[in-house]
């Protein structure tokens, strides 16, 4: 759901940065005020494997594929407020190194994956958890997630006169309700393992066993992930108001490759482990510097 420079140009795109600064702000503000957070290596963890799980497109029907976007996992592993930063860091991270999201486009692309899909998806399993339980409401949030994000998307490409209402709406929705399913599915075993699975343990298990699983899924896994377009690229190219430009920022690994590795699974994995590592340092280092600021 990477909205690419091309699909938006107009003025939405300053007014989703200017809400996207202020939400990652807000979200800020409020991490800093609260009294327990996760260590700063169990943030940077969690960054980092949700970067690699968005590498991994999964299929679905008519040739189109479907991502993790994770809001709703990183909300119920940090709380939501450190969920929607560690969507907004994975996001910028995709967009400045490897062009997987456009540079004039971040703030809607934050807005629509951090702030609804971290952000609302992981207020609404909080509210639905003591009623319908930890994996149930977490099943449902993420479903919810995705599509909330789509109708963003759709409205953003409706106010920039991209596509119609009648068009874009059913097409977006329809195709990331079933995105929305993978999404539970992933998000529910995730919760199962990396959270209720590490209750017992203390310490160094719970910054090892994400890391340990982003640097796998990047490095071994990625290289098989669906070639087919994901939801909106299909849409995009179905009714036709996907266009070619030249991007506006020279990312260093553009579309998850390297330069110098002429082996494409192997460029993928390499690429894929760098952008672990450096979503890990990234996330280490936001994480410790907020915790500073607070003491």
């Amino acid at each position: 759901m990477h909205i690419p420079d091309s699909m938006l140009q107009g003025a939405v795109c300053p007014v989703t940065a200017a809400f996207s600064v202020a939400g990652v702000a807000a979200v800020a503000w409020l991490v800093m005020k609260a009294e327990h957070k996760p260590t700063a290596g169990r943030f940077a963890a969690i960054v980092a494997l949700i970067f690699a799980g968005q590498m991994m497109n999964f299929p679905i029907m008519h040739g189109t594929s479907g991502h993790l976007l994770g809001g709703v996992l990183a909300s119920a592993a940090l709380g939501t407020p450190l969920g929607v930063l560690a969507i907004a860091l994975v996001v910028t991270v995709q967009s400045l190194v490897f062009l997987d999201g456009g540079v004039t486009v971040l703030g809607a692309n934050v807005f629509n994956m951090a702030l609804i899909g971290a952000g609302v998806g992981g207020w609404l399993r909080q509210r639905l958890a003591g009623s319908l339980g930890q994996y149930v409401s977490t099943a449902v949030a993420a479903w919810c997630s995705v599509v909330l994000a789509s109708v963003a998307v759709s409205l953003e490409l409706v106010i920039d006169g991209q596509a119609a209402p009648g068009t874009v709406f059913p097409a977006m929705v329809g195709t990331h309700a079933l995105i929305g399913l993978g999404e539970a599915v992933i998000s529910v075993a995730a919760v199962a393992l990396l959270l209720n699975g590490l209750a017992a343990t203390e310490g160094k298990a719970h910054v090892a066993a994400p890391l340990l699983a982003a640097a796998l899924v990047a490095l071994l896994l990625s290289p098989f992930a669906s070639g087919f377009p994901d939801g909106l690229e299909w849409v995009a190219g179905k009714y036709q108001f996907l266009h070619e430009s030249a991007p506006a920022f020279v990312g260093a690994m553009p579309d998850y490759t390297v330069a110098a590795i002429s082996n494409a699974s192997l460029s993928t994995g390499v690429a894929g482990l760098a952008g672990v590592v450096i979503c890990f340092v990234l996330g280490f280092g936001l994480l410790r510097s907020m915790q500073g600021a607070t003491r």
